[in-house]
């Protein structure tokens, strides 16, 4: 293999343009995502290149030589990122964001956050929009692929020193790690999408490219075509690919094969790679890859990331930057440290990484973002997000429902609230409405469940159904005077939810009864309002039952909104048209007051509490009652009290 070549670098700057303009969302790269995988697919090649050669000529390789020239490439210029952004965060940043960037830097700089970004992407995660850091993950994936790697196969090559047997050994791995890739991206999407085990093929894949791909001798005609053929799959993949697809799948065999093919075509003055352009670009991509999404993240928070001239000026900038990182940090530095013994490599690269960064943002993790550093306000509308139920997870988990559920209050039951995540948000909100002390609320919330006898999920299974069946089949147990309060966020089961990135959700319903529908028909609104109201009325035969109508959900998060919005010197309410509020929920109102009629159930509205005649409203006097886009905090929660204090009034 050559010192240097043309083609993969020119790879790197198609594959870092499509990551950026994928970021920006710039029409047309919709599927620009796929250029990390082009960035796996080369490393897997030098890599292995690097160790077959060393194993070839050299049976003292040193994985700790490997492992120095690994860190002069990538760590400086992640540690001065790492630096300005925590500098820069010390003068921005409220309490919550300050810890959480001071966490995503340790684990940046340690080569695990791809491990922690799939453990933080639940369904109450932060914004992926909000995480300076977050792009580092792909980065933490390749440096475990370091890591590993080498070992590997240097204990494969003590017992059998031959390549073609560690390219078999590694054809076994590619068959592996894309077989899981393929088995887990639908049901496991966030752990196959962050986690080294489901990307280990595409790096893998691009080590036997250079096996084979480098041993093949084509002629300079097949070299183009298949050089144009690889290049179209790309394409094909930036243009049409997009985020909806569960990924890396079967769908990302194809810019894997593009790239591959690429590869194998060998063209170093390729009018695809060989341009002035292109090397260039392939020559800071690393630092581009860098910069660009802070600035990214940057627009999504002050709220400009759809004005299409701010889009422009912060791609500029971020060549820019890129560029300066690349010639003051990146090139140079790893010519210093080329250029220095080993211990002094060592030594110098343990100091940068503990002395400069570690331990500055474990201080700041530990003192809970430094409170003080910006206006109290701003603290204050961020910290709504954390103001919640504290035993939410504990609780919320179907063992712990069905064996052991929470209770808050005292030894006696005063009321039972049943439903999702919805219901977990308030449920506090009526342990302190009871009328006796010496009562407790029983907490009976499972987070996407919805109250309806046997309804199954496409996703979840039949769990949810039997939990509300296996419920109602012990009411007989519970006294009668024990009120029950339904809560739900009915309209996501009937009509999708309505955040903007869920879209692909809205599609096909998820929820049924009898069988999976393809859309949402008539037939599909009619079997859920029948769910819904025979469900009521089933609990409602012998306790007296409380259906709450829809929280009005406002799509962005709330306390986010308006703390950034404060940090840049405005003031941003969130609001939701009483209108679009109606539209949304018709069909779960009109199973509601049709339960209403049907068996007496109660509907307690909270919509004069938080609406007015033309919108409903995230905030109260500045303070938000949400803490996130579409469940209350307890302080809204608290806000409804009049409503809670209705179920122990006599009816």
């Amino acid at each position: 293999m050559k010192g240097f070549r043309t083609d993969i670098n020119g790879l790197r700057a198609w594959a870092v343009i499509a990551v950026v303009l994928f970021h920006f969302r710039v029409p047309g790269f919709s599927g620009g995502f796929v250029g990390v995988d082009i960035f796996f697919v080369i490393s897997g090649f030098l890599m292995t290149g690097i160790i077959f050669q060393k194993l070839a000529t050299d049976r003292s390789f040193s994985i700790f030589d490997f492992y120095l020239a690994r860190s002069r490439r990538i760590v400086p210029s992640l540690l001065f990122l790492c630096l300005v952004l925590i500098i820069v965060g010390w003068f921005l940043s409220p309490s919550m964001y300050y810890k959480q960037l001071a966490k995503h830097t340790m684990s940046a700089i340690l080569f695990f956050s791809n491990i922690l970004f799939w453990k933080d992407s639940g369904y109450f995660d932060t914004s992926s929009d909000e995480k300076m850091l977050l792009h580092t993950w792909s980065l933490s994936v390749e440096w475990q692929f370091y890591i590993i790697f080498p070992i590997v196969l240097l204990i494969l090559w003590r017992l059998v020193p031959n390549k073609k047997f560690l390219a078999w050994m590694i054809i076994l791995g590619v068959i592996t790690s894309l077989s899981l890739s393929i088995a887990a991206s639908e049901r496991y999407a966030s752990a196959s999408f962050y986690l080294l085990p489901t990307r280990a093929w595409e790096l893998l894949l691009g080590g036997l490219v250079f096996h084979y791909g480098t041993a093949i001798k084509i002629s300079q005609k097949k070299q183009i075509w298949l050089e144009y053929i690889g290049i179209a799959l790309v394409i094909v993949s930036i243009l049409t690919f997009t985020g909806e697809m569960a990924w890396p799948g079967y769908f990302a065999i194809i810019p894997v094969a593009g790239c591959s093919m690429v590869l194998i075509a060998n063209r170093e003055q390729s009018i695809f790679t060989g341009s002035y352009a292109a090397q260039w670009l392939g020559k800071i991509s690393y630092s581009l890859y860098l910069w660009h999404w802070p600035l990214a993240v940057l627009l999504f928070i002050s709220g400009h990331n759809e004005n299409p001239v701010l889009i422009i000026l912060v791609l500029v900038i971020s060549v820019l930057l890129g560029w300066l990182s690349w010639r003051f940090i990146e090139d140079p530095s790893r010519v210093i440290l080329a250029e220095s013994r080993k211990i002094v490599q060592f030594s110098a690269t343990a100091v940068m990484i503990i002395g400069v960064l570690i331990a500055p943002s474990y201080w700041i993790y530990n003192l809970e973002g430094v409170p003080g550093r910006i206006s109290s306000q701003i603290d204050q509308i961020f910290a709504e997000a954390d103001n919640i139920n504290p035993l939410r997870s504990e609780c919320s988990k179907l063992k712990r429902i069905l064996d052991n559920p929470c209770t808050y209050g005292g030894e006696s039951l005063g009321a039972i609230v049943l439903g999702d995540s919805h219901a977990m948000a308030i449920v506090r909100a009526i342990e302190r409405a009871l009328p006796l002390s010496n009562q407790h609320v029983l907490d009976l919330t499972l987070g996407s469940c919805p109250t309806i006898a046997n309804i199954k999920s496409l996703t979840g299974g039949p769990e949810c159904g039997l939990f509300i069946e296996k419920f109602i089949s012990k009411l007989n147990e519970i006294p009668n005077n024990v009120p029950v309060l339904i809560v739900n966020r009915i309209s996501a089961y009937i009509e999708g939810p309505n955040e903007p990135e869920r879209a692909k959700e809205v599609f096909t319903p998820d929820s049924y009864l009898s069988e999976p529908f393809g859309s949402r028909s008539q037939i599909f609104y009619n079997e859920l309002q029948k769910g819904i109201i025979e469900t009521a009325c089933r609990i409602s035969a012998t306790h007296s039952v409380y259906l709450i109508r829809p929280i009005p959900e406002l799509k962005v998060n709330v306390p986010s909104t308006m703390g950034w919005s404060e940090v840049f010197g405005s003031t941003k309410r969130v609001t939701l048209a009483r209108k679009e509020y109606a539209e949304r929920h018709r069909i779960a109102i009109e199973a509601q007051d049709k339960a209403a009629e049907k068996c007496g159930v109660h509907i307690l509205n909270p919509l004069p509490l938080l609406c007015d005649e033309e919108f409903c409203y995230g905030d109260v006097d500045g303070r938000p009652m949400y803490h996130d886009d579409d469940h209350l905090s307890l302080f809204g929660a608290e806000r409804l009290k009049p409503l809670w204090k209705q179920m122990f009034e006599p009816n």
